[in-house]
Formats: structure tokens, sequence, C-alpha cells
């Protein structure tokens, strides 16, 4: 099984480039969703470091948005509790799709926080900053607050794109990408 991991800053496309793929993928963002709904032993732990911004379950996100806007140590508090929950959930899925060609890891802050392997291949998304923005501001309703304190916690896109063995370019044209994806794929399978 071949491991691809998406890189890329914040509403570059990395979900839907991760998508165009066609291969199992982990996308920690959903992950955290569910563990927000459905995890219990998340919420208690949650609303015991945060009992100003958790009140009640399921956990509603815009709370935790305000927690880390309000302090960003905040950020580090949530991450301490979630991230173990997502390993875990990484862990099984890696294990459901061992016998797949490729998974696609579509994790946020997989170098950073050191999720990936070795031998895992590294794909950078590459959007212009004028998509970003627009789809950001659509996305957080112009409060560019949050998407300013996560860009802290990110290496930077150059130091990104510098780790990557393959560049997708996302013009947020379906066809274009679709294209790209194909041609990274096409790369990979004829190296392996």
């Amino acid at each position: 099984m071949i491991r691809i991991g998406i890189l890329g800053g914040i509403g570059a496309g990395k979900s839907y480039v991760a998508k165009l793929f066609g291969y199992p993928v982990f996308n920690a963002d959903v992950e955290v969703s569910k563990l927000y709904k459905k995890n219990r032993k998340c919420y208690k732990k949650l609303k015991k470091i945060l009992p100003d911004y958790i009140k009640s379950f399921p956990i509603k996100k815009k709370n935790l948005t305000k927690a880390v806007i309000n302090n960003q140590k905040n950020l580090k508090k949530i991450i301490k509790i979630i991230h173990p929950e997502i390993r875990t959930s990484l862990e099984k899925f890696v294990k459901k799709n061992k016998n797949k060609e490729f998974i696609i890891l579509d994790i946020p802050l997989l170098i950073e926080n050191k999720i990936n392997q070795k031998n895992d291949i590294l794909v950078f998304v590459d959007a212009k900053k004028k998509y970003i923005d627009k789809k950001l501001k659509k996305k957080y309703r112009g409060d560019i607050k949050i998407v300013n304190k996560l860009k802290k916690f990110q290496l930077g896109i150059e130091r990104k794109k510098n780790k990557s063995d393959f560049i997708v370019k996302n013009n947020f044209k379906h066809n274009s990408v679709k294209k790209s994806v194909k041609r990274v794929l096409n790369k990979i399978l004829s190296n392996a």
C-alpha cells in the first residue's frame, strides 16, 4: 500500500484534490467533526478545560472557534485532547484499507504533527491567493481572525512545497485539476 499525503495551505482545496485520486481518503476534518458530535469522552475532557465555551453535547464547532480566537493557548489544549483520538481513527483506517493500492491522507497538520511516515508520497496542492481568499471569506463568513491563528501552527507554504514530491495546481476548474491529479498518479505508478 502506498500512502499519499496531501499538503497545502488553508483553503487551497486539499480535500477536493484528495477525493479526485479515487482511492480511500482519511479526512481528518471529517473525523474531528464526528468526535464533536458523537464522542462523549472528548466532550467531557473539553468541557473540563474550556468550561466557558463548552456547555452542551454535541460540541458546537463555533464555541471552539471562539475559544481559540479569545486565547491562542486554547488551541493547544484542544489539540492535546483531539489528536490522540484522530491518530486512533487513522490507525483503524490504515488497517481497514491495508490491501488497497493507495490510501490518501487529508490531514491539515500532517508534517507539523509528524503523522507522515518516511515512505509517504507528499503531494502539494498549489492554488492562487485570490482563489483561496475568496473561498476562505465564504467559509468563515469574513472572520479571517481564526484563519490567521490557524496559520501560525502550519509550516510556511514554501517549506511544505519543498518537502513535497509532486505538485497539483488547483485553479478550481474541475477538469484541469483532475488531469493534474491523473498525471501525478501516473508518475507515482511508474516509479513504484
